[in-house]
């Protein structure tokens, strides 16, 4: 059935008038509309049905905001992995340079236990061997004034340790001055109430061959009252230095010429 369309209300002076309206002449009438038909036109509606849910589950008021909630911290959980992955790559990689700097095996030259860098006070130093002077304290010179042999291990290629006790005997290197340094793995010197430190070319007294000798260890040795003792109290790593100040022209041109001093274990150490 065609529905009636509404009578359109009148306005008075452009203001609504609300009323019983009253005929009025139209100047300008609009075209008369055809009626409607509310069953002919009309497309069938759709309707929204609601999936259904799993076997067994009951709706939950709550499962919505949870999963907004979820939604919501997938942003924070990634940036937490983002930082965690980030914080073990920077200790991974302080770590890693940190080995590097306390090694000596990265040294350029070698002459037995000994280890010289050929880089070491010099212009053409790379930045690993800039940061091994400062993190030793040296004052690194150039190899024509001073020349820097560390050892780490003894002849036989154990590593030094300070319980233990050593010889260090050979012939003095071909320069104006040396010695020898007993250091600690911190590279700090043994503190100990002798106050000895270092053995050097005046204090070290030479035999029948024109060699040099001095021990090594936590406690003085007995029946060796001739020879000079470094004290190296506690159980820790040991590193020797030999300094060669004003080396041989033909030294300084090649540290690996060095006639090493050997190290050897006295007794025995476990």
């Amino acid at each position: 059935m065609p529905l009636p369309l509404p009578l359109p209300l009148p306005r008075r002076g452009g203001s609504l008038v609300i009323g019983t309206p009253r005929p009025r002449a139209d100047p300008d009438p609009p075209p008369a509309l055809a009626p409607l038909d509310c069953g002919a036109n009309l497309a069938p509606m759709r309707t929204h049905r609601r999936k259904p849910l799993l076997a067994g589950a009951a709706p939950s008021a709550g499962m919505g905001a949870a999963v907004r909630a979820s939604r919501r911290g997938r942003p924070q959980g990634r940036i937490v992995w983002r930082l965690l992955w980030l914080l073990a790559a920077v200790a991974l990689g302080l770590g890693s340079a940190w080995g590097v700097l306390r090694s000596v095996s990265g040294y350029g030259a070698s002459a037995g236990p000994w280890r010289a860098s050929t880089l070491a006070g010099s212009p053409d130093a790379d930045l690993y061997t800039r940061a091994r002077v400062a993190l030793g304290g040296l004052l690194a010179l150039n190899r024509e004034e001073t020349m820097y042999f560390v050892a780490a291990t003894d002849s036989a290629g154990a590593p030094l340790r300070s319980r233990c006790s050593y010889r260090v005997s050979g012939v003095p290197p071909q320069a104006r001055w040396w010695s020898v340094t007993a250091y600690a793995d911190d590279l700090f010197l043994f503190p100990n109430p002798q106050r000895r430190y270092s053995v050097n070319g005046a204090s070290a007294p030479l035999d029948a061959q024109g060699r040099f000798a001095l021990l090594s260890g936590p406690t003085s040795p007995v029946g060796a009252q001739t020879l000079p003792w470094l004290p190296t109290p506690g159980d820790r790593g040991l590193m020797f230095t030999l300094r060669v100040y004003n080396p041989d022209p033909a030294l300084a041109a090649a540290p690996g010429t060095l006639q090493a001093p050997r190290i050897e274990l006295l007794g025995d150490c476990r």
